[in-house]
């Protein structure tokens, strides 16, 4: 298994041998195997880093209930890299792909009691996984079991509500060893992953960890599922009936937030008293689609504790190690900041992207416009994803806003597509900053802006990073 077991001191003379993947979950995970056949063309190790501040879906009920890291994306990346059974003659591939994938009923009263007929063994998914890995699996559902029962309190008890099987054997595993990465480690085993490959979580916690955005136009959003739904827009000075006669006072505001901390702290869950109230909601139900604006540009991101005081958070050694060793960084497709950025602006980070033994730092630009890179009346173009990465950087490095002369020493190469909905790019400016565009040519999105072709990215990458046998460049898909 390699997942996140790396050496941390690299000879000066070693040959720089890995690939590190900044992202998130779900958007990336359509870029798995370009990334996968691109690190075995170069004979290279694969590390994905991944944050740990979400605290949407299934993950915000078991931070509330068990506090912790946000694992929703980890576990994603994790049973996206379980080996496809492309031959068909192994079921258990499949079988184990849709257990760890597998989300409860969506109702809680169902959701529970499908919940125990997996502990139980007397549910479906578990047909065609193999007895020995069966009870393995089961011992750390069981885990998360008897902790959940053991946490049920007359004002609290766990919601199975569209839970992720995978992010409860994650948190079983977890607790059961007191370590985050054994229970990566322990899913990876178990299912297969590639042994050249790591799933390496920007910060290696057992506590939770949370993000801040602060706006162009001085608001503050709390959390990231905030920042990314629209839910929690922050409207500080107007809501519901209090805007009969106008805005809220400060008072107002004052006491509602007052209220609400009275509320949530006679809940007894993993949450300290006084913790900001949006820290200690479920949300278990958003959409990703169809989000309405944020009010402003988001200016920067920040960590913050419980009570929303700006802290800064260590970084895994092994996510530095990687990059140590890195002969090239991408910047996956994804949000931008709730996915890229929370990876960045950790101490070191920014430092060992900009070491010159690192050649290539490509961006892999989105297909669309989204609810962080709006609004819709002055989206992002391409040199505003360069910014945010290049300041998220300098941030890491103390330095709060980057010169454009310096943009280069964390973005090189730009990759893109082009077409109705996409960003932006404007060749000539790129270029006179120093780094170089790739257009690529893709498809259609049915919900807006458009997807990456997997054939044309390849060739894109191995362009920028040099095959090891210089292979004919098909010009009709891939324009430099």
């Amino acid at each position: 298994m390699g997942l996140g077991i790396i050496t941390e001191s690299q000879p000066a003379k070693m040959k720089r041998n890995n690939i590190v993947v900044f992202s998130g979950g779900s958007a990336a995970n359509t870029l798995v195997d370009v990334f996968g056949n691109v690190a075995r063309e170069k004979c290279c190790t694969l590390s994905y880093i991944i944050p740990i501040s979400d605290n949407g879906g299934s993950s915000s009920e078991l931070i509330r209930v068990f506090g912790g890291p946000g694992i929703g994306d980890v576990r994603s990346r994790l049973v996206r890299l379980i080996p496809e059974d492309v031959a068909g003659n192994d079921p258990e591939k499949a079988a184990m792909k849709t257990f760890f994938n597998h989300r409860l009923a969506s109702t809680p009263e169902a959701a529970r009691a499908e919940w125990l007929d997996i502990v139980e063994a007397r549910h479906e998914l578990w047909t065609s996984i193999s007895s020995e890995k069966e009870e393995l699996i089961r011992s750390f559902l069981n885990t998360i079991n008897l902790e959940i029962v053991k946490r049920a309190r007359p004002s609290s008890f766990f919601n199975f509500q569209s839970a992720a099987v995978g992010n409860l054997f994650l948190t079983g595993a977890r607790l059961f060893t007191g370590s985050f990465e054994s229970a990566i480690y322990l899913l990876g085993s178990i299912t297969g992953v590639p042994s050249n490959v790591s799933v390496i979580p920007a910060i290696n916690s057992n506590f939770s960890h949370h993000i801040c955005a602060g706006l162009r136009d001085g608001t503050s959003i709390v959390g990231q599922n905030s920042i990314s739904h629209p839910s929690a827009v922050p409207n500080p000075l107007s809501g519901g009936e209090d805007d009969i006669d106008g805005p809220m006072s400060p008072t107002t505001v004052q006491r509602r937030t007052f209220e609400e901390l009275i509320m949530h702290d006679s809940v007894e869950d993993a949450n300290l008293p006084g913790s900001l109230p949006t820290l200690r909601k479920q949300y278990i139900d958003f959409h990703k689609y169809g989000t309405e604006d944020l009010p402003s540009r988001i200016r920067r991101i920040w960590y913050i504790n419980p009570y929303g005081q700006e802290i800064r958070p260590s970084p895994n050694p092994k996510a530095l190690a990687a990059l140590g060793n890195s002969q090239a960084v991408i910047y996956s497709i994804g949000s931008l900041y709730t996915s890229i950025v929370p990876c960045l602006i950790l101490k070191d980070v920014g430092d060992a992207i900009a070491a010159s033994g690192i050649r290539s730092k490509i961006l892999i630009l989105n297909g669309s416009i989204d609810r962080e890179t709006g609004p819709a009346s002055n989206p992002y173009c391409a040199r505003d994803f360069i910014c945010a990465i290049s300041n998220a950087c300098g941030t890491s490095r103390g330095d709060l806003r980057v010169e454009a002369a310096d943009m280069n020493k964390y973005v090189t190469h730009v990759i893109h597509l082009e077409g109705e909905g996409t960003p932006k790019v404007d060749k000539d400016e790129l270029k006179g900053l120093g780094i170089e565009t790739y257009r690529v040519y893709g498809r259609k999105n049915p919900e807006g802006g458009m997807l990456y072709d997997g054939k044309a990215l390849t060739q894109a990458l191995e362009s920028i990073l040099g095959r090891e046998d210089k292979g004919h460049v098909r010009r009709n898909t891939l324009q430099h």
